[in-house]
């Protein structure tokens, strides 16, 4: 980020010749292991050619504008699919905002939670066990709860040695505005790898055959793996602004916790995007041919990622020695 703000670039600009002689050439990653990669056409296909390799090849210092540009486009493929010379590059890396918007529905959850977490600072009872947190809606027309936030606002505004509630109010629309993003991907991507984790379940228990039932363990373990790694990142963000007074406190190291969170459970949901929009579009499975695709399809995206190395060597190896003595045959 530091490179592009430092030169003032704020697109995808490559000054050695190699980047035009090749012909069209455009950046992304690498289908097989994710590394990125200056594609370029070669005859009736296209030829991949690593940027690490490149640069050495081409002897491109990595202090120079060719070299800072690079390490800028392998982050910038983190956040989009793919470059092409003059594009510009993704807010995350020049500025580290977000190249995408949350809707006003989660803005308003965020804000919410900001402001019911100032109440139950001054009241505790607003959160206690079996009490509903009180809705955006009623925060903004019960003329009570609204009276109650302005009083908790007014303590804050002391607590924080802050001008006036404006600042306090400020501070927390700024800081809902960066929880938003968060509301969002709980709904796009964590409850959706939620609901495919209980589709897979339901097939499960439908599978008579044994070496069915042990394919779909695998699938299921490994599903449950990814759900765990994915949840754990709302988790963490949920204890660290559960407590909405220190939250405003350290707004600026907050807020560059929540974007990391934000970033990189964003470029997860990229990854998982294909995966997931298969299973948003299956109809209630049974276990017939198109159910097993889809599940020899979610396997392939979930072994390399979350199977132990150990397991995963070995079920490559595994897959070798089946290819050499039998015809085409599965291995899980």
């Amino acid at each position: 980020m530091s490179a592009a703000l430092d030169r003032r670039v704020d697109h995808c600009i490559l000054n050695n010749p190699v980047f035009t002689r090749l012909g069209d050439a455009s950046f992304r990653r690498s289908e097989t292991d994710e590394a990125p990669v200056m594609v370029v056409p070669l005859g009736d296909g296209v030829a991949s050619l690593p940027l690490r390799s490149l640069q050495r090849e081409f002897g491109i210092e990595d202090d120079s504008d060719d070299g800072r540009m690079l390490v800028l486009i392998a982050e910038a493929l983190e956040f989009v699919s793919c470059l092409n010379i003059g594009d510009p590059l993704p807010s995350e890396v020049l500025t580290g905002r977000a190249s995408w918007a949350p809707s006003s529905k989660h803005h308003q959850i965020a804000a919410a939670r900001l402001r019911v977490q100032l109440l139950a600072w001054v009241d505790p009872s607003v959160l206690a066990d079996g009490t509903e947190a009180p809705s955006f809606e009623r925060l903004e027309t019960d003329p009570k709860l609204r009276a109650s936030v302005q009083a908790a606002f007014e303590r804050a505004a002391t607590e924080l040695k802050l001008g006036s509630v404006q600042d306090v109010a400020q501070l927390v629309a700024d800081t809902a505005g960066e929880l938003a993003y968060i509301e969002a991907l709980r709904d796009g991507f964590l409850r959706r790898v939620q609901s495919m984790v209980k589709r897979i379940d339901a097939i499960s228990g439908g599978a008579a055959n044994s070496d069915r039932k042990i394919t779909l363990n695998r699938i299921r373990r490994l599903a449950g793996l990814a759900l765990e790694q994915i949840a754990a990142r709302f988790t963490d963000v949920d204890g660290q602004t559960r407590e909405g007074l220190s939250m405003l406190r350290n707004a600026d190291a907050n807020r560059n916790f929540i974007r990391g969170h934000r970033d990189w459970l964003y470029r997860s949901s990229l990854a998982w995007q294909p995966i997931l929009s298969e299973w948003d579009a299956a109809l209630m499975p049974g276990l017939d041919d198109s159910t097993w695709a889809r599940l020899n399809r979610t396997y392939h995206f979930l072994a390399p990622r979350f199977m132990p190395m150990k397991e995963w060597i070995s079920a490559s190896a595994e897959a070798r020695m089946r290819a050499k003595n039998k015809p085409a045959a599965m291995v899980w």
